[in-house]
């Protein structure tokens, strides 16, 4: 048999727009339906909180890799929390972990993640409406991430890739 396809859904935390929530929720709906793991910051808050909602509604399986030792911040959502009491460094255990990244707004900590995705040589997808956020990256790394403007499309994007 073999192991489960994870998707790594990365985005703002307390910063995450009303959007960037409503993209997350339903990306992890759509993760969770193709039968994919979602793995995600963990965190009740964002597009964490939103993606996990999202997967845990339609069945799916989440799990959780926080920044701190303890669960005071950990998402209800989450079904296997992994606590790395490492900070922003747990953003690597992030991306190493997960068979595509993709990046569903934008903040330091999501960027982060998405140049070491890149680095790493994963599959990269970023949804965003803001082009500055496209050219920052494909200027950075030319061909090495795909751009969607929807939630479907990116579920349209992994599938395409695992093909």
């Amino acid at each position: 048999m073999m192991r489960k396809i994870v998707v790594g859904i990365m985005g703002p935390g307390d910063g995450a727009s009303d959007q960037e929530r409503t993209w997350a929720t339903a990306l992890g709906r759509g993760v969770a339906l193709a039968g994919w793991v979602l793995l995600s910051g963990g965190r009740n808050v964002g597009v964490m909180e939103a993606a996990n909602q999202g997967a845990r509604a339609a069945g799916g399986l989440t799990v959780g890799i926080l920044p701190d030792a303890d669960g005071e911040r950990l998402s209800e959502a989450v079904d296997i929390a992994i606590f790395t009491d490492m900070g922003n460094a747990r953003n690597n255990i992030n991306v190493l972990s997960s068979d595509v990244v993709v990046s569903c707004g934008m903040g330091l900590g999501t960027a982060s993640e998405i140049v070491l995705a890149i680095k790493a040589g994963k599959s990269v997808i970023l949804l965003s409406n803001q082009e500055q956020h496209w050219q920052f990256f494909q200027g950075l790394a030319p061909g090495k991430i795909q751009r969607a403007s929807a939630p479907d499309q990116v579920i349209a994007l992994i599938q395409a890739m695992l093909v």
